[in-house]
């Protein structure tokens, strides 16, 4: 079983590394689902890690429709990931009438070909019939979808994402991710024979100068990590 988390910092990275991940996706403002990070963050972490790192392609929150601008940076960002040594980009474009935005897609794509792997996001999640949108991503060879089966977390979106699991039969990868814990990993991955799962894995904390400023922010928690190995271990 592969463990991908998603991560902020270098921080993150060190601890994920520790704790048995075995590739990292890394996004900025979590809290908003993931938008696209510094490149210094991502030489950072290259050089603080060997896991293989994926990175988010997302210029702002609040949907995936996004005007001719807003998609040239994103192609400007997936040059930039991948030009610095990203193992791949993560990203989600969809039309206005919510379906796979597939001329973009496949522009993505082709950026990308023979540099590093194309993730699907979770913005497959808001596609009305799921089943065909991974037959679409499969003929445009994205390498990976990222799913909690369309729905609010993996729990909820188990049936779908195995479903899903058999009918891209090894053609695309299918990474479960949405809500994944160390108390519902083994359910998951038993009910749907997903080989992958991804989640932030993350506790609350209190920064330093939190007396002050009462600044709270979350991090990877190795403890979660740790837990979530251990109970695919005893599957």
């Amino acid at each position: 079983m592969l463990i991908e988390v998603a991560v902020e910092t270098v921080d993150d990275a060190r601890v994920a590394h520790a704790e048995g991940a075995d590739r990292l996706e890394l996004s900025a403002a979590l809290e908003l689902g993931g938008l696209t990070p510094s490149v210094g963050t991502l030489l950072e972490m290259r050089e603080a890690t060997p896991l293989p790192v994926v990175v988010m392609i997302r210029p702002r929150a609040g949907g995936f429709v996004y005007s001719a601008g807003e998609f040239s940076t994103m192609l400007r960002d997936v040059d930039a990931a991948v030009g610095h040594g990203a193992a791949g980009v993560v990203f989600g474009v969809l039309t206005a009438a919510g379906g796979i935005d597939v001329d973009r897609t496949r522009k993505v794509v082709e950026r990308v070909a023979g540099r590093g792997e194309v993730v699907f996001h979770r913005a497959f999640d808001l596609l009305a019939d799921p089943l065909a949108g991974l037959e679409q991503l499969i003929e445009l060879r994205a390498k990976r979808v990222l799913t909690s089966g369309g729905r609010a977390n993996v729990v909820e979106g188990t049936e779908m994402i195995g479903r899903l699991v058999q009918r891209a039969a090894r053609r695309i990868e299918v990474l479960a991710g949405g809500g994944v814990t160390p108390a519902n990993v083994a359910g998951l991955v038993q009910a749907t024979r997903v080989g992958q799962v991804h989640g932030t894995f993350a506790e609350e904390r209190l920064d330093e100068a939190g007396v002050v400023c009462e600044g709270r922010y979350r991090a990877t928690s190795g403890v979660k990590l740790r837990e979530t190995r251990a109970a695919l271990a005893r599957l």
